[in-house]
């Protein structure tokens, strides 16, 4: 399918200068060294002034950075959303849509801990196609098994209640979270096809990358944890870089997991720097940074090819998401008083 008649031109060019505003690599040096207050005035005189003020009368501290973070990050992704036309659009909206699972996951983690109704609603961002009144209700109930009923009738239920069977078998949230993901990866493909060469190639490829590090994660995980789960029955299909029956072998060998990202032709040859942070990682959360990073400089290294195209702009919503993700962790961080290279090790930094 074409992209036919977006107007691919006019939102890459919105998109350049939305990313030209982002916080640059110093500006998070600086940030490490102020307390809340300090770092909601630095944001006071960015991009984010209008959330920090509008909010400011509501919240303060670390509250206020991440209501503004988050208005401010679904402000912005609505923003591409109103900007574009035909094709193009449909090509973000339905890439937009990892925030509705993204919201999903955190209510039912905060179900899953009792964590009080506000507390979960901070860190929703509210960029996806779920409407508010059907967030609102599912910040209401208390059990799992109530927020799946709320959400008959969306393309999320049915994997939803499959996954609560065996979370009732197994007490971990994992099966859940994974239904989540599946339903949204497995369905972005959806009528793309496989095209060779063009824009949407790229679109495709990357999307492929972002299930192949989702993989990746998931497995390193679930080797992790200790469940007795077995890795391949959380594989997601669309990717390139692992096939089912490999995952198991591959996530009891850390270095033989690397390896095999590295020998992968497609990105072992753009990802040489990332793959360093991989092996360096000695705990699963630097690994995930890692992959975060790995995945936004294979972005940019997509949008650099054809740098008027949805490619571009998918590099744009990964860039924005790491900064929004490097502020929050900054300001939390030191909330509990982080020493500046604990902060460091918290953040995704190209």
């Amino acid at each position: 399918m074409s992209l036919g008649a977006s107007n691919t031109e006019y939102v890459n060019a919105r998109v350049r200068a939305r990313r030209a505003s982002l916080f640059a690599d110093e500006d998070y040096r600086k940030l490490i060294r102020m307390g809340p207050s300090g770092i909601a005035r630095f944001m006071e005189e960015s991009e984010y002034e209008r959330e920090i003020n509008e909010l400011g009368t509501r919240f303060s501290g670390v509250d206020l950075i991440e209501y503004a973070l988050n208005r401010n990050l679904a402000k912005h992704f609505q923003d591409l959303l109103d900007w574009s036309e035909g094709r193009i659009e449909d090509l973000i909206g339905r890439y937009l849509r990892k925030f509705d699972v993204w919201n999903l996951k955190t209510i039912i983690r905060g179900i899953y801990t009792d964590t009080p109704a506000e507390d979960i609603r901070t860190d929703l961002i509210r960029a996806g196609e779920l409407d508010d009144a059907t967030i609102d209700r599912l910040l209401e109930v208390d059990e799992i098994e109530d927020a799946i009923e709320i959400l008959d009738g969306t393309t999320y239920y049915e994997p939803l209640r499959e996954g609560y069977e065996e979370f009732e078998e197994t007490g971990v949230l994992v099966p859940l979270e994974n239904a989540l993901d599946r339903e949204f990866y497995e369905h972005l493909l959806d009528d793309l096809g496989r095209p060779q060469e063009g824009p949407e190639a790229k679109y495709v490829e990357f999307l492929q990358a972002e299930i192949d590090f989702r993989n990746a994660r998931n497995a390193l995980r679930l080797a992790r944890s200790g469940a007795d789960l077995d890795p391949a029955t959380y594989y997601i299909e669309g990717g390139v870089l692992f096939e089912e029956s490999e995952l198991n072998r591959l996530v009891a060998d850390y270095d033989e997991l690397v390896d095999h990202i590295a020998e992968n032709k497609r990105y072992g040859d753009r990802l040489s720097g990332a793959l360093d942070r991989l092996r360096d990682a000695d705990s699963l959360i630097q690994f995930e940074h890692a992959l975060d990073a790995a995945l936004l400089e294979y972005a940019d290294t997509l949008s650099s090819i054809y740098p008027v195209s949805v490619s571009a702009v998918l590099s744009y919503i990964l860039a924005k998401e790491r900064e929004v993700e490097n502020i929050r962790a900054i300001a939390r961080g030191r909330e509990v008083g982080l020493d500046e290279s604990e902060i460091e090790e918290e953040l995704v930094i190209l």
